[in-house]
């Protein structure tokens, strides 16, 4: 008997070497190999003679093969296959497709399925068809006759699963029918469900087993359109199960969050004038509002943990340093800390000339710092004199020590990615111990820890629109505010999409604005010749730029590789116009805040993702007047990098170009698998899964709240104990609770 954490090489048709092939998929277990879902599923229980197809529609054919062959062309070698019933004939295409040759037998029994078109001649044939041959029962080798008739009643006269094969020769669709039919028919029939009765009942689940044999083995009346968009009763099961424990996890998390002592700030008549002093303009009515939220957690003996995300140019910042005030003035010291030093450069600066003229003492702590510097800026947090601490992960990872630490802020934080954040969360939680952002006596020496000592509060920023749905993952332990508004006087960016070909209109048009008394950016993919060939680079097009394109003018250049005062040096040229033109890569995507610069140029525009195209536009647009954001694209542009274009040209709106990012892209790769943290789903698709996702974020909420008169305690310490097991095993997240 199988249980579901069986190692594979014990199931039958698998061994040793085989589960090696499969471990490199992710495939370790029975459990493992049974959520390795079908990407498809094929009629063959009526499948469509050929006599009865017509062009234009997508259909499963099971014929014989008639001939095939290897036809070399100029372009690319074509195979072609002729299968037939009968007197009929179907014609079947593959490009570039030398590696069939040999592959069909005439004679063979095959099952075809694509879209079927009309050919030069008059016929019907589909091109790059996907296939399985059915003559081959014998492929795995050693079959009885008693084992091809089973395997042969998996192939027709059902729905039928169709599974992504793995590249190795036996791992074929065929197979893992195979072996995930003996799986299941040798699976222990005592499955636990660790999923509470109450919950599975407000959304009629199936029990697991029964959703892992029909999610495989569909019922012959199953909704053939709900198999295909993952939505009959098996696929929601087996969804909202991963679902479930993710948020059962980021619940838990909150709630212990809450649960922690923290900074009971005031918020009286003074803090409130304070903050009023330092604005430099009229608030937006949704800076009031997100401010609200902050000051009324901060308010509480609770520890703060929320996120506020905005659109470029919403006005985070300022909302982050009005915080700061309430901190400051109820005599605590904030941390505040970006991923990168141009970043933090910026703050810095913005900081000291919003804030140190009234009288609050802000300090810069980077890893390029100088070693006597860096003694001397820690001393001066040490001893509580720096009321504001401006950093990179030199905060966390340097000995650092707080006098009185009361917030942290940490921007753009998706760049330390979810492990990290979630590890600065925690330093900051046990900020009496160990290194770290910890409070300290007057006299330098840390405190031993007390259940007294408050825990700071944090507030993450990020100007990378989120949408709902990954933030209920990715960001589901923290409370949200959104800045959905821009201050007044920002004009939306015209933006064009533009042939390499007009690049001297484009030139033209910046020279006009460059005249006008503006500045622009010119943005680059790489920085030298060599990094990939077919791209310009930033250094080769500034001295071109510099020397031919416009000689008369003075053309900067700013890219990751050049040194803290390089870097800083070239920005506060740029910010204060001893700079007309500044060609850059993507280093400038955060950080440089000119109002003066109402033009950017992105050469390979189509290269970039949507989210970072979006990021750079952004650096335009700041001030009055009016800005424009030109897109420039080669002559081969994929389909997908013409949707991101036309996404750009058609919105100014970050929530709605990210939801088309997150679609084009899929969650895994929205930030980048590893940096966002993101977990590894098996079977869920947030981006198609959004009810479900809400559903499970409202259950995981009610067993949390357990037990009453729904649900036990017994259930409850179940589903905590698989959650559990879950997050430290399988999400590849930290262990929580």
């Amino acid at each position: 008997m199988l249980e579901l954490s069986t190692s594979v090489q014990y199931v039958k048709g698998i061994g040793p070497r085989l589960a090696e092939v499969l471990a490199a998929k992710g495939l370790r277990t029975v459990d493992d190999l049974l959520h390795y879902l079908p990407f498809r599923y094929e009629d063959r229980l009526n499948p469509r003679s050929v006599a009865e197809l017509r062009a234009g529609e997508m259909a499963t054919v099971i014929a014989e093969v008639r001939n095939s062959g290897l036809f070399r062309t100029r372009r690319m070698p074509i195979f072609q296959l002729t299968v037939g019933q009968g007197r009929s004939r179907l014609k079947c295409i593959w490009f570039h497709a030398a590696y069939l040759q040999g592959r069909f037998q005439a004679g063979q029994m095959v099952a075809l399925y694509g879209k079927v078109e009309e050919d030069r001649d008059g016929g019907l044939q589909i091109v790059q068809p996907q296939f399985e041959i059915l003559g081959d029962i014998n492929e795995a080798g050693g079959a009885d006759e008693a084992e091809k008739k089973a395997a042969a009643s998996l192939e027709i006269g059902r729905i039928v699963p169709i599974y992504e094969s793995t590249g190795q020769g036996k791992l074929t669709p065929r197979w893992f029918r195979r072996v995930i039919r003996f799986s299941l028919e040798n699976l222990n029939p005592d499955l636990p469900d660790p999923i509470p009765a109450a919950v599975r009942g407000h959304l009629s689940l199936l029990t697991p087993r029964e959703a892992l044999w029909k999610v495989h083995w569909p019922d012959a009346g199953e909704s053939f359109a709900d198999l295909q968009s993952s939505r009959t009763a098996a696929h929601i099961r087996l969804i909202f199960d991963e679902l479930f424990f993710i948020e059962l996890g980021l619940e838990l998390k909150r709630r212990e969050q809450k649960a922690q002592t923290g900074v009971a700030f005031q918020l009286n008549d003074g803090v409130r004038a304070a903050i009023k002093k330092i604005l430099p303009f009229h608030p937006t009515a949704a800076q009031k509002r997100v401010l609200k939220e902050i000051a009324t957690d901060m308010q509480t003996p609770s520890p703060m943990r929320r996120l506020l995300q905005g659109d470029v140019g919403s006005g985070k910042t300022i909302v982050a340093f009005q915080a700061a005030i309430i901190a400051i003035e109820n005599g605590y010291q904030v941390a505040l800390m970006a991923p990168t030093e141009i970043l933090a450069q910026q703050h810095y600066f913005s900081a000291r000339q919003i804030l140190e003229r009234a009288g609050y003492r802000i300090v810069l702590l980077t890893g390029s710092l100088e070693q006597d510097r860096k003694r001397d800026v820690r001393r001066h947090i040490a001893q509580g004199n720096a009321q504001l601490v401006i950093g990179t992960h030199a905060l966390i990872q340097d000995r650092v020590e707080f006098e009185r630490l009361g917030l942290v802020v940490v921007d753009e934080q998706h760049r330390f990615g979810v492990m990290q954040r979630l590890k600065l969360m925690k330093k900051s939680d046990d900020a009496r111990v160990g290194t770290g952002l910890r409070p300290v006596t007057p006299g330098g020496d840390a405190r031993r820890s007390t259940e007294s000592d408050p825990e700071p509060d944090v507030l993450v920023m990020t100007a990378t629109p989120i949408p709902r749905t990954l933030a209920l993952t990715l960001y589901g332990d923290l409370d949200v505010s959104v800045l959905d508004e821009l201050p007044p006087g920002r004009t939306p960016v015209v933006t064009r999409s533009l042939p390499d070909e007009r690049a001297p209109e484009v030139w033209d048009f910046v020279r006009k604005q460059i005249a006008a008394g503006h500045q622009a950016y010119v943005v680059y993919p790489v920085i030298e010749e060599n990094e990939e060939r077919e791209l310009k680079a930033a250094e080769q097009m500034h001295r071109q730029l510099r020397d031919k394109i416009f000689p008369n003018l003075h053309v900067g250049l700013l890219h990751g590789r050049l040194d803290a005062d390089e870097k800083e040096q070239v920005m506060r040229d740029f910010q204060q116009g001893k700079i007309e033109i500044l060609v850059a890569t993507t280093v400038i995507e955060v950080g440089v805040d000119v109002p003066n610069a109402t033009v950017m140029v992105i050469e390979h525009a189509d290269r970039f993702g949507l989210a970072q195209l979006h990021q750079l536009r952004g650096r335009i647009g700041r001030g009055a007047a009016k800005s424009y954001c030109v897109l420039m694209r080669g002559s081969k542009v994929s389909e997908e990098g013409e949707r991101r274009l036309d996404a750009m040209v058609g919105s100014n709106d970050g929530f709605q170009i990210a939801e088309l990012d997150l679609e084009l892209r899929g969650p895994g790769e929205f930030f980048g698998t590893k940096q966002a943290g993101m977990p590894s789903f098996r079977v869920a698709n947030i981006i198609r899964d959004r009810q479900l996702l809400e559903a499970s974020k409202r259950e995981a909420a009610f067993v949390i709240s357990g037990p009453n008169a729904e649900i036990s305690q017994e259930e409850v310490d179940r589903a905590l104990r698989e959650m559990r097991s879950r997050w430290s095993l399988s999400y590849g997240l930290v262990e929580v609770g």
